[in-house]
Order: structure tokens, then sequence, then C-alpha cells
């Protein structure tokens, strides 16, 4: 089998190696060339247009950033008249109605569609230990499964399209809110004068405790937001894709918003390309002149 791998950046760059590790044959395609140079390094083929390597393979696993850079690279003229007979496995994330219009002009060009996002970030996607969750049918799951699972041992179909999709989209919600929370108790623990070490000894033996934080913590404390896993800038883009889904589904988003607002203060910090705990500084900034003015009045 032959795979195509469009979209080869932090997450797509180690699991197109982990296709390659298996002894899987792909053509690698990136709207920006540069970052195919480990693949270059290592002799693996390389398209200059998706629709070369839509056309020289049955598979086709995106890994883009929205669902624009999926529309530009899979539906433009030149690569939908190579769709048919090919099928596409979305695994970037995106929104349930974003994913049903494109499985729509993927099967009205004689393609077949199904979803596949991943939880998990790059040790997990080197590892080979994403959470893979399938929105398609049981016969298509069935047939794709053993090749999903070179990035996560047990896929879990969810549903019809859309329906892993939006399963994604509430994770990642969870990731923007427990880090927001997160930062903002540490924030005032630390302006208390309290002992992180002994707040933190607490919260990991309460209900309370999410992974998530400890995972955070040495970066938010150290202010380190470099080598990102996840960007700034993609937190606060599923952010908005949930609450636009969120609003439309008649749910209250005030809580999200607030988290947004907290993501967008620090993409204009210019943290966008940081690690997303980046937004620990917007929680808890390191210069208050302002509050020292007005708590001296």
């Amino acid at each position: 089998m032959k795979v195509a791998f469009l979209g080869t950046g932090l997450m797509g760059l180690p699991m197109a190696q982990r296709l390659l590790d298996a002894n899987i044959e792909i053509i690698a395609y990136n709207r920006t060339p540069e970052k195919l140079a480990p693949f270059r390094t290592a002799g693996v083929e390389i398209a200059e247009h998706p629709h070369k390597a839509i056309a020289a393979c049955d598979c086709v696993i995106l890994m883009l950033t929205n669902a624009a850079a999926i529309r530009s690279v899979l539906l433009s003229e030149s690569s939908r008249q190579q769709l048919a007979g090919r099928t596409i496995i979305q695994m970037g994330t995106i929104t349930p109605t974003e994913s049903k219009a494109i499985a729509e002009e993927v099967i009205a060009a004689g393609g077949d569609y199904l979803e596949a996002p991943v939880l998990g970030s790059i040790p997990e996607a080197e590892a080979g230990k994403l959470i893979v969750m399938v929105g398609g049918t049981p016969e298509q799951f069935e047939r794709w499964s053993e090749l999903l699972q070179h990035f996560g041992a047990e896929p879990l179909l969810i549903g019809s399209v859309g329906a892993a999709a939006a399963v994604k989209l509430a994770l990642n919600q969870l990731i923007a809110s427990l880090s927001t929370a997160f930062a903002l108790s540490l924030g005032f623990v630390q302006r208390q004068g309290i002992d992180v070490e002994s707040f933190m000894q607490i919260l990991r033996n309460s209900a309370l405790y999410a992974p998530t934080f400890d995972k955070k913590l040495q970066r938010m404390r150290d202010r380190n937001y470099s080598n990102p896993n996840f960007p700034t800038k993609h937190l606060l883009k599923d952010t908005e894709l949930f609450i636009t889904e969120a609003q439309s589904a008649g749910l209250n988003i005030s809580s999200i918003e607030g988290v947004r607002n907290i993501l967008e203060v620090a993409v204009q910090r210019g943290l966008a390309e940081a690690d997303y705990s980046s937004l620990f500084s917007s929680v808890n900034p390191e210069v208050l002149e302002n509050y020292q003015i007005n708590s001296a009045e």
C-alpha cells in the first residue's frame, strides 16, 4: 500500500514517520516545502503539487491546519479530478459541519471519506500512542483500522462523519478551559506567597487533579513556552471552532468565551507560535505597574 500524506507540520511529521518506520510507502506533500526536509534526506518521494500525491495513491491522509487548508489542497480543480476511487482520511481538527461538507464534496467527486482526528501531542505521535477517534461507517473502520493503529493502538469508532470531529472539539475545549483555570489558581497562589508545591500536593491528592496540570506546571513557573507541542495559535483556532458549533447548538458559551479572550491576549503578546501554556502570561502578567500604582493609592 502507498499512502499520500498531506501535511507534515508539528503533528504530521512524526505521524508520517510512524508509517515509514512500519515500511509503508508514502508520498509526502506540504504547503511549506521546507518542512519536508527530513523526508527529502530520507529519500521519501515528495510531491510538488497535492494532485500528484493524490493521483499516486489509493489512500490520502490529511493532517492540515484547518478546513480552508483542506479545501485548497484537496478540493482545488486539479485535486478534485483525482479523487475518484481514493479514500480520504481527514485527521486534523475541524468542525463537524465542515467535515460533513467536505465529505459530501469528496463523495460527489467519486471518492470515499472518513475522519480520524487524534488526541495527544508530539510525544504521543512519536510513540504511536495517540487516541484515534473515527467518524465513518463500520465498514470503513474495519478496512482502515490496521493503518490507523500505527498512530494509536486502539482506534475508536465514534459514529458517522461529524461525530469524531465533535468529540475532538469537546476534548480541546477541555484543554483550553482546564489549562486556563489551572493558570488562574497557580497565579493566585503565587501572588499570595504560598508554596507552590504545597498547593500541588493538595491538588494531586484531590478529585480536582488532571495530569495536564503537571505537564504544564514547570513551563508556567519558568514562563518558558519554547519548543511547543501544541502552539497557542492552534488552541485559539480550535477554541473558536468550538464556540461556533456550541453556539449553533444553543449552548451557553460564556465560560469558553472568556478562555478565548485569554488566548487572544497571548497571541497579541507575540506568543502565537509558543506552547499554549503561554496563556499563563495572559492570566498572570509579569509587569503589573498599573496594579501596583492603584494598590499604593
